[in-house]
């Protein structure tokens, strides 16, 4: 990094050891940077088991050959 690079707190009081933290993930981010080292993306959000297209019904409830028509009828 550039000796005239510089970091600032804008919001929080950080402790000196969260401020180490920081640096060293900023060191090691740019050091793969130059070495041209290819950065992991982050990981996709997760979705939840409801929204999961693949995810089958309840058992015994198997959609069938007419089940489209039958879908529309009172219970």
């Amino acid at each position: 990094m550039a000796s005239d690079s510089k970091l600032e707190v804008v919001r929080g009081n950080p402790s000196p050891e969260e401020l180490a933290a920081l640096m060293v993930a900023l060191v090691v981010r740019a050091a793969q940077h130059q070495l041209g080292q290819e950065v992991p993306a982050d990981p996709p959000p997760a979705t939840s088991e409801w929204a999961e297209r693949t995810r089958p019904g309840r058992p015994g409830q198997e959609a069938r050959g007419s089940a489209w028509r039958l879908s529309g009828w009172a219970r």
